[in-house]
């Protein structure tokens, strides 16, 4: 399985909408429940942030590769965890 690191910060409506829809994903589909996701706080952890090339949050990486960048709708969040698998 892949590497799935979100980048995200407190407050963000986005990302709210975001980890709303990895938990609706993730309680639908069992096999999504197995993806891992590191979430990244980028105002906690901007040395991490910084090695990082996106300008809007929420922001999805799998394996390395931006897979997701900006608003997001639930479909994008299954595609990328499904990519992930």
């Amino acid at each position: 399985m892949k590497k799935v690191v979100l980048f995200h910060f407190v407050g963000c409506p986005y990302c709210r909408a975001a980890e709303n829809y990895l938990n609706e994903l993730t309680d639908a589909y069992p096999e999504l429940a197995a993806v891992e996701v590191e979430r990244i706080d980028e105002r906690k952890h901007p040395e991490i942030a910084d090695r990082y090339d996106y300008w809007y949050v929420p922001t999805f990486y799998v394996d390395g590769q931006k897979a997701h960048e900006g608003a997001c709708s639930k479909a994008d969040v299954e595609a990328v965890l499904r990519s992930a698998l």
